[in-house]
């Protein structure tokens, strides 16, 4: 199963739900490939690699000037590796939009891979740039996270538009896995209000596991770790292996896996 975390609007728990959502799967048996493709780098950051570490990253493999398998690399976690993302994925729309196919160049690079992992997860940067692009026509299905906040929902539905839009591009089959409620604090009445528009407007696309704010999950990133390696007794924890549980139901049901 390939897997995209995508969305317009930065700032969702979307890197957060990209390595912890790795880490659920990778702690469950299932051996899992992370992909940072965010020029940020924070999924690299938050496995303990630093964001000048990585001699080659994703924006080499991207530019055919490395092979997926020479970049991967393991990480504390047993189970999970990482492909890094590193600040050279910055400046190279232009260099990929002059590649045949730019937007499929991320799907070609990981032929010689993703018959060793069960799942692989690609976090992405916010927008819907050509990196954007390229995870969706990788994946085989995407699920977008969404803070419970009235800019961040207006967001969604301005992406799911330009995915359906952009689908000779996307890919057909690329599906939606979910939406992810994060960063929910039900102890605010615009939360509650906010998070009931979205589940009455999209129903079942909505995962009925939701993200909690919590500090450990903000703190995990600084220990290079995911959450369920520092703080597996938090809220934080209890609910991505919730999501992960339900991720792959869901896949099941799609027969993704």
């Amino acid at each position: 199963m390939r897997l995209a975390l995508a969305n317009l609007k930065g700032g969702v728990g979307k890197t957060t739900t990209a390595v912890n959502l790795a880490a659920a799967f990778a702690r469950s048996g299932l051996s899992a490939l992370l992909i940072d493709l965010d020029p940020q780098a924070s999924a690299t950051f938050s496995l303990g690699v630093g964001r000048d570490q990585a001699e080659v990253s994703t924006a080499e493999v991207l530019a055919g000037k490395a092979e997926a398998a020479e970049v991967v690399q393991e990480t504390p976690t047993l189970g999970l590796h990482l492909l890094p993302g590193s600040l050279r994925l910055a400046g190279m729309e232009m260099a990929l939009a002059r590649k045949q196919e730019p937007e499929k160049l991320l799907k070609k690079a990981l032929v010689s891979v993703r018959r060793r992992y069960d799942v692989i997860v690609m976090d992405c940067p916010p927008g819907f740039s050509i990196l954007t692009i390229n995870a969706l026509a990788a994946a085989e299905a995407f699920i977008v996270p969404v803070a419970p906040h009235r800019l961040d929902t207006e967001a969604l539905a301005s992406f799911l538009a330009l995915v359906e839009a952009s689908r000779d591009r996307v890919g057909r089959k690329t599906e939606l896995l979910g939406i992810l409620l994060t960063m929910v604090d039900h102890r605010t009445q615009v939360t509650d209000e906010v998070v009931a528009a979205v589940r009455k407007e999209y129903g079942s696309q909505v995962f009925r596991s939701e993200i909690p704010i919590n500090v450990r999950l903000a703190e995990a990133p600084s220990r290079g770790r995911p959450i369920f390696d520092t703080e597996s007794w938090s809220t934080g924890a209890s609910a991505y292996g919730l999501l992960g549980g339900e991720v792959l139901r869901r896949a099941r049901k799609a027969g993704l896996v």
